[in-house]
């Protein structure tokens, strides 16, 4: 099919927003966009610290930037909470790797 003929998928509304679920010891980053939801999961190593342990973004949601909006708020995160970051999920290190305005927040 040509890319003239092809649907354009809708980026996220602004009304999608990013939501945080924190216990004492782990937590999650969590969207719901069309109905279905992505997660990126946490635990917390102390006061100071949390590894990113794992991103889910289902097959329907890849390529509308929305692992990168998950990534996003736990940095924002951190940084407000003067939190550091080990992310140990592949999507999460790369995610961090691209954006070098970012790496403040990675564990030294």
């Amino acid at each position: 099919m040509p890319d003239a003929e092809r649907p354009k998928k809708a980026a996220p509304s602004a009304s999608e927003t990013v939501g945080r679920e924190d216990w004492p010891s782990k937590g999650r980053y969590r969207i719901v966009v069309d109905g279905v939801e992505a997660e990126m999961t946490y635990s917390r190593a102390g006061k100071e610290l949390i590894i990113i342990d794992h991103t889910d973004v289902p097959a329907a949601l890849r390529g509308r930037k929305v692992g990168e909006r998950l990534a996003r708020q736990a940095v924002e995160d951190a940084r407000r909470e003067g939190v550091a970051i080990i992310p140990l999920c592949p999507f999460a290190k790369a995610q961090i790797e691209r954006h070098p305005e970012w790496q403040d927040v990675l564990r030294k």
